[in-house]
């Protein structure tokens, strides 16, 4: 049977599709459904297949939502008596130091749902005192009876020895409890953030159960593959057992296809930059995926490898206000789909999308293909409106709107490159989401960046990053041993566990063996740090010293070379390689634009002035055209702005690559 493939990737504005059926790729964009996302998901794919099989890779923010608005399951912890509060204990810790009225997020288990059982397993992993199964039967009882849905189980010195957790695990399975025992999330050493993700897989997996049911009345379940954050995908299977890894799924499609385009056109170092209806995410990947294990959401550590993405609530949706001061703010409050922008017809509130249009920047007859009105008169009271309130003209309130959502963004960007010892101005900006070429440009000479690089498709390229990911799954172990004890021979025999662990899954979820490839890392620091750098291993070139001592010195400033080194955890990647779309590369380009791509001129601010600007159709550029600016190029997904003080051009892949003046590069 012929199966229609289709990458989705569900936003808080748009739900997007990418897919291949007939041999030809299609796109398509639909108005997100926020009170139940997976709606959208297949109304958009009846529209595409009708009754036709599918295979679908997906992006969902469900896990993240459930977290967010405290929306998971009711969830138990059960632990070793004594530790009960581990989880509200946490790390002294303050993530606004000089806020006099700093509270923390209240813990997602209450101390009701805290149980401490008799048992104790050492370190080393010898059992000092044996489980209490007696105690576990009465626990699994009482949670049953008070209609708890979901348990995490959490002893100390877990990763050293499981025993204790199957014994607890097997007791809840059979009251019917989903349980999420930490050896099988995490299963490494500091006890706060193994339980805190522990904690957030067991909150959100029954949600996620539940809406994985949902997609699979239309969907084959073997045929549903759902996005990791780790920039894999795993399946459906997989993902309901182990949904604390899908927590970042949609921003991961998008840096995977990034990274991906990016690479294909020539450029290993990026600054990714995904401007959708709700929030801003970046990332920087400097020839590699950023990953990190060092991760929060709304608060709570989250230890999984994901990719190091960070997030502002600045969209196209988000909301313009006056703040009690006077002051102009932006977000990260959003219009979201329903009632979504003024211009869309429903809305009463300005947002980022809204003074683009008032600016001229969006074009109302080519806004998804023209198949979605804009409406521009219902806006021009508002924006009268707040204007007085702040005394400036309409067309100063929407540029300073713009203004203030390009500087949360720029801030975003220096996060995760100036910060981390990065040069904004060595990499090259991959803007995409349905508002990102509206802003890239300008975000670009903020940072001294020379040059742009918009994919085609660009607000549709979180779901294409999700056709190109690879299968990724990760897998750890803590063994806290000496760098003395580091020979090849001995790394070799720590991974060895995981190895066979991974290549198992893999070929379980149909791999061959050529297409499964295995990476080795180590967590390594000086003796006596608390904290660690990820570093590659192969066992025929076991450098791993020299690497940490390179790693530490870029990250921090500074090594030492002289001082003996711990080796905390082995970590292991698996990554099997599925078919993927082909980017195909036209040699032939001329610099002139073709008259069917010229679409009329229109007015458009810039900089406080009105200048006739030319409206390009980017389906019918080509190869080598040149783009002056100031420009518009509109296409199904996405407007792109190229400014008086940038110029374009078309490349082979038909990317449209962004010089800002006086920056470009070469």
């Amino acid at each position: 049977m012929t199966h229609i493939v289709i990458g989705i990737d569900t936003g808080g504005t748009f739900t997007d599709f990418i897919y291949k059926a007939g041999g030809q790729w299609g796109i398509l964009k639909i108005l997100s459904t926020p009170q139940n996302p997976g709606r959208a998901v297949l109304d958009g794919i009846g529209r595409i297949a009708g009754k036709a099989g599918v295979r679908v890779v997906h992006g969902s923010t469900v896990a993240t939502n459930a977290i967010l608005e405290k929306k998971g399951a009711k969830t138990a912890i059960v632990t070793n008596r004594g530790f009960e509060d581990v989880i509200e204990i946490g790390r002294q810790h303050r993530s606004r130091l000089y806020d006099l009225h700093y509270t923390r997020n209240d813990a997602l288990i209450p101390p009701d749902l805290r149980y401490g059982v008799n048992g104790r397993i050492t370190a080393g992993g010898e059992k000092l005192e044996e489980i209490d199964d007696a105690r576990l039967e009465a626990v699994a009882e009482e949670l049953a009876g008070a209609g708890v849905e979901s348990v995490a189980v959490c002893f100390l010195h877990a990763f050293s020895n499981p025993d204790h957790e199957k014994t607890a695990d097997a007791i809840f399975s059979r009251k019917g409890l989903s349980v999420s025992p930490s050896h099988a999330v995490l299963s490494e050493f500091r006890e706060f953030e193994r339980m805190a993700t522990t904690v957030i897989n067991a909150y959100v997996s029954p949600k996620i159960r539940r809406y994985i049911d949902f997609m699979t009345e239309r969907i084959a379940p073997e045929n549903l593959r759902i996005m990791q954050s780790n920039g894999g995908s795993i399946s459906a299977e997989t993902a309901g057992r182990e949904s604390v890894r899908t927590i970042l799924s949609g921003p991961a499609g998008g840096v995977v296809g990034a990274h991906d385009t990016g690479r294909s056109a020539g450029y290993q170092r990026l600054i990714t930059f995904d401007m959708g209806g709700t929030s801003t995410d970046v990332a920087l990947a400097d020839k590699t995926l950023p990953i990190s294990v060092e991760s929060e959401i709304s608060g709570f550590p989250v230890k999984v490898p994901m990719l190091d993405i960070h997030t502002v609530g600045a969209g196209g949706g988000s909301i313009a206000e006056i703040d009690a001061g006077g002051a102009l703010r932006v977000g990260p409050e959003s219009a979201g789909a329903d009632p979504g922008p003024i211009c869309y017809g429903k809305g009463e509130r300005i947002t980022v999308t809204d003074a683009n249009l008032y600016l001229g920047r969006l074009v109302p007859e080519f806004f998804l293909g023209g198949k979605m009105a804009l409406d521009t008169a219902a806006m021009e009271a508002h924006f009268q409106e707040m204007a007085k309130t702040v005394g400036v003209t309409p067309a100063e309130l929407a540029r300073g709107i713009i203004d203030v959502a390009n500087t949360a963004m720029e801030k975003a960007i220096r996060v995760i490159s100036v910060e981390k010892g990065h040069d904004p101005k060595d990499f090259t900006l991959i803007c995409f989401g349905g508002a990102g070429g509206l802003h890239a440009a300008h975000l670009a000479e903020m940072l001294h960046i020379g040059r742009v690089l918009v994919p085609q498709n660009p607000g549709i390229l979180s779901a294409f990053g999700m056709l190109s990911a690879d299968i990724i799954k990760d897998y750890s172990q803590t063994v806290m041993r000496s760098g003395n004890d580091a020979d090849p021979q001995t790394v070799q025999q720590w991974m060895a566990p995981l190895e066979r662990r991974a290549v198992a899954e893999l070929k379980a979820e149909g791999l061959p063996d050529d297409r499964i490839c295995l990476q080795r890392f180590l967590d390594m620091r000086y003796a006596g740090q608390s904290y660690e750098l990820i570093v590659d291993w192969t066992a025929d070139d076991p450098a791993g010293f020299e690497r940490f001592h390179q790693y530490h010195e870029q990250r921090y400033g500074y090594s030492a070379p002289e001082k003996p080194v711990e080796i905390v955890n082995v970590r292991l990647r698996a990554v099997g390689e599925p078919e993927k779309p082909v980017l195909e590369e036209s040699r032939i380009g001329k610099a002139e634009i073709p008259d069917k791509a010229r679409a009329g001129t229109r007015r458009v601010a810039f900089e406080g002035r009105a200048m006739d600007t030319p409206v390009l159709r980017r389906q019918y550029l080509e190869n080598g055209n040149a783009i002056a600016g100031p420009a518009l190029v509109v296409e199904y997904s996405s407007t792109i702005v190229v400014p008086p003080f940038a110029s374009a051009e078309i490349d082979g892949f038909g990317n449209i690559v962004v010089y800002i003046s006086n920056l470009k590069k070469r």
